[in-house]
């Protein structure tokens, strides 16, 4: 025998180990999951409660009454079922019946009584409403100036902003609509307006609000001048305090307070009012707020009561009205801070105030930008 083939016989593998049984892992599943189906078992045995019996205290027998009721009103139960324990902190909430709805939310219109004391604006203000929208509902009243106000007299005050109209039989939706700059939706849908969208009917005399609507302003000016080379005003203005004038004085450009209080009482700037109503007292001094030449001294119709007007010679105007009396005369050159006049309320005015005007080539301007 070669001894290849004897090497051959000698390292001939052994014969491989017993592997593990085929039942062995399938048994010890089914083992787990039994396990595991006992021990929920217990676990829902522990947590069900036991149903006690009638009132003879018997476990086990079960009350037909109750399982009945249980089943047929399966809701929450009632409150004086449940023991509030006395100790648990706790926030405690009530109900309410009551709800409270801003002062300023009307649907209606109201009638306002002017008192003493009283400006446009701050009526307005009174009702939450942009001065604006009190203007345009009282044309026949105030004529788009809000100087035309007299204790006594009475204004509509319209449940919201925009133009408060009453409708002639004659008016049309879509070119009122247009005139005041809404959207014909946004009237339909004005709540205060009540209207049906799908079936709008609108009866002549009814009141209907442009909600955010806008109209021109009538400018109101109680000075008629023409325009001279350097300011606008023409050499005499009507009236008993008017005269042929020269220019003795010219100003700044700048302007200071022309009053003692640096405050706004009444009016502001803006539609149908160009100027500022400013603080004073009866008989308060009133100052020049630039240097310049008098143009106009004492009583003048329109409602400004007795007015003060100064040229500056710059293109700029000044204008103080309302006053109880002139310390100028008309044609007299005067000093930036000088004394002018004195507080009042005479014209057009339901108390003490300084209406103060500024002008530039006959055009209002806003004093606010110079003070």
């Amino acid at each position: 025998m070669s001894i290849n083939a004897k090497n051959t016989q000698e390292t001939k593998p052994e014969k491989a180990e017993r592997s593990t049984p085929k039942w062995l892992l399938p048994a010890v599943l089914w083992a787990a999951a039994l396990a595991c189906v006992g021990f929920m078992g217990i676990v829902i045995a522990q947590r069900t409660p036991v149903i006690r019996g009638t009132e003879t205290g018997e476990s086990g027998s079960v009350d037909n009454s109750l399982v009945d009721s249980i089943v047929s009103n399966p809701g929450l139960p009632e409150m004086n079922a449940i023991e509030i324990d006395k100790e648990t902190e706790a926030v405690e909430r009530l109900s309410t019946g009551i709800t409270h709805m801003p002062e300023n939310m009307r649907t209606e219109a109201v009638t306002y009584t002017i008192q003493t004391g009283d400006s446009l604006y701050g009526i307005a203000k009174k009702f939450g409403l942009e001065p604006e929208t009190v203007l345009w509902a009282n044309y026949n009243v105030l004529y788009d100036d809000a100087h035309n106000i007299s204790v006594g007299d009475e204004l509509v005050i319209p449940p919201a902003d925009g133009i408060y109209v009453q409708w002639k039989e004659s008016d049309q939706m879509q070119r009122l609509a247009d005139k005041y700059r809404v959207e014909v939706h946004d009237v339909l849908a004005e709540p205060v307006n009540k209207l049906d969208m799908t079936n709008p009917v609108i009866e002549a005399g009814d009141f209907i609000l442009f909600p955010g609507g806008y109209r021109e302003t009538a400018a109101f000016n109680p000075v008629v001048y023409e325009y001279s080379p350097n300011s606008g005003v023409k050499k005499v203005i009507a009236g008993p305090g008017g005269c042929e004038w020269d220019y003795r004085q010219y100003g700044s450009g700048s302007f200071i307070w022309p009053s003692a209080s640096h405050s706004l009482v009444g009016n502001d700037f803006g539609a149908g009012h160009m100027g500022v109503d400013l603080a004073t007292v009866e008989g308060g001094p009133i100052y020049a707020a630039d240097s310049g030449t008098v143009v106009y001294a004492g009583a003048i119709s329109g409602g400004y009561g007795i007015m003060v007007m100064i040229d500056h010679g710059t293109g700029y105007q000044s204008l103080y009205a309302h006053l109880s009396g002139v310390a100028v005369s008309c044609g007299q050159g005067v000093s930036q801070g000088q004394l002018i006049g004195y507080g009042g309320s005479t014209g057009n005015s339901t108390g003490p105030h300084l209406h103060f005007e500024v002008r530039y080539g006959g055009g209002y301007v806003n004093p606010w930008q110079f003070l």
